[in-house]
Parts: structure tokens; sequence; C-alpha cells
């Protein structure tokens, strides 16, 4: 499966406690902080949930 790498882009002041839960699965703590995830049906419905925090891009 692709790689996809996971940014935070904005802070989650602000966001409910379920994004926040969301952001430390995926391993998001601070603004710029990265996490590379196996793209799966799991990892994009979480990618959802927080995309306006987050930007995403696939790794070759």
């Amino acid at each position: 499966m692709a790689k996809i790498r996971i940014t935070q882009k904005k802070s989650s002041i602000g966001a409910t406690q379920r994004q926040k839960a969301t952001l430390q699965a995926l391993r998001l703590r601070k603004i710029d902080s990265v996490a590379e995830h196996t793209e799966n049906e799991q990892i994009n419905g979480m990618v959802r949930k927080v995309l306006h925090l987050v930007s995403v891009e696939k790794v070759k």
C-alpha cells in the first residue's frame, strides 16, 4: 500500500476532545509535526475528521 505524510498545520486549541484524540492517535503533537502512515481506510477516516487541522501528501 501507499504511504502518506501527515503534517499538523493548525493548533488543536479549540478543537473538540474527539479531534484532539484523533490527532494523538495519528502521532501528531505540535504544529509542524509530521507522521507517516500506510494509506488504509482507518487512517483515511481519521484524516478526514481533522482535515481542517492537517495537510496530507503522498510519499513515493
